[in-house]
């Protein structure tokens, strides 16, 4: 009999109420959402109290006070707005349109192919990603991090004009080449450069100053294949300004050295304590030494002389950008040189003289050394400063004080400080700036800081570089087009020839010129090389992976190809698609002319699955489109062409007849005829061809599809592939039905009959005619991977070794390896195309290529793909364990973030900036094995997919919640509440969620709504879990499924 609550039980006991929460979780659901039944009514004065305790932005009503201990005091740690973590990164490059002639590239210095990079981000491709980057800027990491994108690449996004905004490009490119530099491995060679080279790529090369300029011109000169490249550079250090004069906190050590080691990479010597000077090194003794060509890259090395501050010394408290900026990065930048460097001693006011980025650098670098206010001043307006947005912004937000309007006129020097007298200044209508002297100012400083810009002032340097010809202003005179200078074997690239004003324009100068060495020095050996450039990309041994693999003896040259869908709606549209990468293409399907068609429109509509998204990245697409319009006798001298003029590429010729031999015959041999490699029988189309008799109407009944498959296999000889449909009880009887036919594989699955949608007026979309009609279409894309990765697996599994071409939903090489491991061999994409164009086959084949890879590199056991294990972050930056310092956890809000802010001030204070070991990329990591073939991958996740009854109920997880990484939302404590199990406790003032382990049954809900990357990681369970059932069960209760419903566990029964 079934169990009775209290059965047995003193009939003066309070009864069981199984409907209502018990006390302990009525007070948990404290804080869960309620509709509320009235209008909120709470007076301001409170609210303005309680919002202090919730604010996670500065409180602009406090007064900034100092106190003992200043929160930026030795604190480099990242400050860019830009920085993203996986999470951001992934959501950011969703939102990019990759626009057609993207305007983004064209804003880009290095013409960086923007669009590409962020798409391969998208899909969790980081290495196509990086490889995009470093392709056409070898310091494609320090650009992410430092460069002017609102000047640049931001300024031409489209979505500018956008309510969003912009994409956070700098941010984009700082975390792929951030994720590429995690997987420490080597540039190599690109594969057109000869083992061997010719006597003309052997003639000396130096490059002088170790600068980006120089970087990317050896990085350039050396994939092109000359093997005697030497940088002098003058300092103990690598990187030029990017090392000496950005701050840490924009640019680490690390960053440089990760660069110059990709250059290294290649061959590329450097000498330090090497400098340009009639003391050293000149122009005319490196030609004496035999170097064939020069590049001259050390920048404006000497600050701006102003007569005002004559006589001023770092020790009475003045610097110049030139000497304070290296203090500064030679101790707070770990790895930079052997020394122990401190930083400079400043303290109370330091005022910054300049408007430029090198100013706003020198301003936030003196809080760091001790400045308790920083007075930023310049010669014009707010509307005037030479800085970008981004660099000011962050003075700003570190309380740097801003006064425009003033010259300096004089330094006077008092007891213990410094008086600056400035005059106003004015714009007259001519746009003229004027100084007002009856408008005079004096202000008070312990520390002046000069920033006005830097030149080549040192005659010792100046008569090394004879004998170029030198401009006004004292530098070479450069062909800005071809950084040649007077010297046809000198080139000059960076600050000192006049165009660069960023590292990414120094970098292009290099770029440029190297392309113009490259052809000065094989005219030394008579060898003509053209004008446009055409210089080698980044490269690895990840692009040397073998991805071909045979199919029923067809060889596929990569495992991509298009599928029978609208991007194969023409033969020009395949060979486009084979001259962009992809390795097969599927024709759209044709029939014989007695069953041509015509289309219907609209056919073929956004999906609502993914939520009103609107633009490319639809999560699903719905199209009631036909099979070709097209001819047969079209499609057969259509296949002919592309087979001759792509005779290693694959082309399946897809066919549709209604249920009759002769038909299905007669076509097949024309197809076969045509050249075509395989066939492909539709028995799939969910609409429009089933009420002709053809598609669906035959690929749901077992029998015809074994038929058409023999009727198709007694008349042809090349490899046939019947093309299942979801749209049935159970697939694998389909698939066995058409194996039994002779079928050589089956291509999984079409697309799954539906209906997207109804607007509130009651008429669905597509909506045909004036009735605005519709009918049931094939709905496409990512929303049916599970449908399709399951109907792969039930097949791989029940036929095992019968091959399987996949589609549905594939878009990255990331799901390609999920095809792959359930049983699929090749992947044909279609709705993916729809989103962009035929380019993203270029992300899916550097992309599956890292992945194999991946798979037997030293160092990425613990990797998920391309993604590492997750790093503890907030805001994309890494986040200080406080529970580690103090013994308590506090959220980054409020009172608890300026507590937190103290608590990582104290221990900066007490912190060595230098005593962190340099983060080395080489080594590089190493192969344990070859990378795995295609071949070797396909079902490898076969035998961990099952039946329920399959799975363990004894070995349970929990969830964790890292509260560094929360940030309060509580969407874990809703979930629980209102779909699980009430096992998450929500503080009421700090919002820390935590879970109650007794209570947490496993169910990973938490997990999956969580909007921050292994915030909740799900952890074994300590003890053996035990369901909570309501009500006991009964004494006499016996299991109807003993085998099922009871577990075992150290030999011992456990009611389950």
């Amino acid at each position: 009999m079934p169990p009775v609550p209290n059965d047995g039980a003193n009939v003066n006991q309070t009864p069981i109420v199984v409907s209502r929460d018990p006390q302990d979780i009525e007070d948990l659901l404290g804080l869960n959402p309620k509709i509320k039944p009235y209008a909120n009514a709470v007076p301001s004065a409170v609210t303005k109290k309680a919002k202090k305790h919730w604010k996670r932005n500065d409180d602009k009503s406090e007064n900034l006070n100092c106190s003992t201990c200043d929160p930026l005091y030795k604190n480099f740690d990242d400050i860019k707005h830009t920085t993203l973590s996986e999470r951001g990164a992934i959501r950011e490059a969703a939102r990019c349109l990759k626009c057609a002639d993207a305007p983004c590239q064209k804003s880009c210095p290095t013409q960086l192919d923007v669009k590409s990079f962020i798409g391969s981000i998208a899909t969790k491709n980081y290495y196509g990603a990086a490889k995009a980057i470093l392709s056409d800027n070898p310091l494609g990491l320090t650009c992410g991090m430092v460069c002017p994108t609102s000047d640049l690449c931001v300024g031409g996004c489209n979505l500018a004009a956008t309510e969003e905004g912009a994409i956070n490009i700098g941010g984009l490119q700082h975390f792929a080449v951030e994720k590429f530099k995690q997987m420490k491995i080597e540039q190599v060679l690109p594969p057109e450069v000869p083992a061997v080279t010719p006597e003309s790529y052997k003639s000396p090369i130096a490059l002088l100053g170790c600068g980006p300029a120089s970087i990317s011109a050896a990085t350039f000169l050396g994939r092109l294949g000359y093997k005697n490249i030497t940088i002098f550079e003058k300092e103990d250090y690598y990187g030029g300004l990017n090392t000496s004069e950005l701050p840490a906190y924009r640019l680490p050590y690390d960053v440089v050295n990760f660069e110059i080691d990709l250059m290294k990479d290649l061959g590329v010597k450097i000498e330090t304590g090497r400098m340009l000077s009639t003391d050293d090194i000149s122009l005319a003794k490196l030609k004496d030494q035999g170097f064939a060509c020069v590049f001259v890259g050390i920048g404006n090395p000497d600050p701006k002389q102003v007569p005002i501050f004559d006589g001023l010394t770092e020790e009475t408290g003045f610097f110049t950008s030139k000497s304070f900026l290296p203090k500064v990065a030679r101790a707070s930048k770990p790895g930079m040189c052997s020394c122990k460097s401190q930083l400079p001693k400043l303290h109370g006011t330091v005022i910054v003289l300049g408007a430029g980025d090198t100013a706003f650098d020198c301003a936030t670098s003196a809080l760091r050394c001790g400045a308790k206010r920083v007075f930023v001043v310049f010669r014009k307006g707010f509307i005037n400063i030479r800085a970008v947005p981004e660099e000011v912004e962050l003075a700003k937000q570190e309380k740097c004080e801003f006064m425009p309007f003033m010259s300096p006129q004089e330094v006077i020097k008092g007891k213990d400080c410094m008086y600056i007298k400035f005059y106003k200044t004015e714009q007259d209508d001519d746009g003229k700036w004027r100084e007002d002297p009856e408008q005079e100012i004096k202000l008070k400083c312990n520390f002046i800081i000069s920033a006005f810009g830097s030149g080549l002032y040192d005659d010792k340097v100046k008569s090394a570089l004879s004998p170029l010809k030198m401009n006004r202003w004292g530098t070479p005179e450069v062909d800005t087009n071809t950084m040649s200078t007077s010297e046809p074997w000198v080139y000059c690239g960076g600050d000192l020839a006049g165009v660069a004003e960023t590292a990414v324009e120094a970098v292009n100068d290099g770029k440029i010129a190297s392309w113009n060495m490259h052809r000065y020095l094989q005219s030394l050996h008579g060898i003509q090389v053209k004008e446009t450039p055409r210089l080698p990309k980044f490269h690895t041994n990840i692009d040397s992976v073998d991805i071909s693999v045979d199919v029923c003896g067809i060889k596929f040259p990569n495992p991509y190809g298009l599928a029978s869908a609208p991007p194969a709606t023409t033969c020009s549209m395949i060979r486009r698609g084979f001259e962009a990468g992809w390795g097969f293409a599927v024709t759209k399907t044709f029939g014989l002319d007695k069953d041509i068609v015509t289309n219907v429109a609209p056919r073929i509509v956004r999906g609502t699955t993914s939520g009103h998204i609107y633009g490319p990245g639809q999560g699903a697409f719905l199209n009631i489109e036909l099979i070709s319009e097209k001819t047969a006798a079209y499609w057969i001298q259509g296949v002919k062409e592309l087979k001759a003029d792509f005779p290693e590429h694959v082309v399946i010729a897809s066919i549709m007849c209604s249920y009759s031999k002769e038909d299905w015959q007669a076509l097949a041999i024309e197809a076969e005829k045509s050249g075509a490699d395989a066939l492909e029988l539709n028995l799939s189309c969910p609409h429009g061809m089933g009420e002709r008799g053809m598609g669906l109407a035959c690929g749901q009944n077992p029998d015809m599809v074994r038929d058409i498959c023999g009727w198709v296999k007694e008349v042809t000889t090349i490899p046939v592939f019947a093309k299942m449909t979801p749209n049935v009880t159970n697939i694998v009887d389909i698939a066995r039905a058409a194996k039994e036919g002779k079928a050589d594989g089956v291509t999984a699955i079409n697309t799954v009959s539906g209906l997207m949608g109804l607007n509130m007026k009651g008429s669905a979309w597509p909506a045909v005619g004036k009735d605005k009609r519709t009918t049931y279409g094939g709905v496409s894309g990512n929303a049916i991977k599970p449908m399709a990765l399951k109907a792969v697996s039930a097949i791989a599994k029940a036929l095992p070794g019968f091959p399987i071409l996949a589609t549905g939903g594939i878009d990255s090489a990331d799901v390609t390896m999920q095809f792959l491991f359930a049983g699929a061999s090749v992947m044909q994409v279609s709705s993916a195309i729809q989103n962009q164009d035929f380019t993203v086959v270029d992300d899916y084949i550097t992309g599956l290529k890292a992945l194999l890879y991946l798979q037997n590199l030293e160092g990425a056991e613990e990797w998920d793909g391309q993604s590492p294990p997750t790093a503890r972050t907030q805001k994309g930056k890494p986040a200080v364990s406080v529970q580690d310092i103090i013994g308590k956890d506090l959220p980054s809000f409020g009172p608890y973030a300026k507590e937190r802010a103290q608590v990582i001030a104290e221990q900066k204070m007490n912190e060595d900036l230098l005593d962190h070991p340099l983060e080395v990329n080489r080594p590089a990591s190493k192969l344990k094995s070859l990378p795995p073939k295609v071949a070797e991958v396909i079902g490898k996740a076969l035998d961990k997919i099952g039946q329920y009854s399959d799975l363990d109920n004894r070995e349970h997880v929990v969830a964790l919640i890292d509260p560094e990484m929360c940030i309060n939302c509580g969407k874990c404590y809703m979930t629980c509440n209102d779909t699980g199990y009430q096992a998450i406790e929500f503080d009421s003032k700090t919002h820390i969620p935590k879970v109650i382990e007794s209570s947490c049954t496993g169910c990973t809900l938490c997990y999956s709504v969580c909007p921050i990357i292994e915030c909740i990681k799900m952890v074994p369970r300590k003890g053996l879990y035990e369901p909570k059932r309501g009500v006991a069960l009964g004494e006499d209760w016996k299991p109807r499924l003993p085998d099922l419903q009871l577990r075992k566990d150290l030999n011992t029964a456990v009611i389950q």
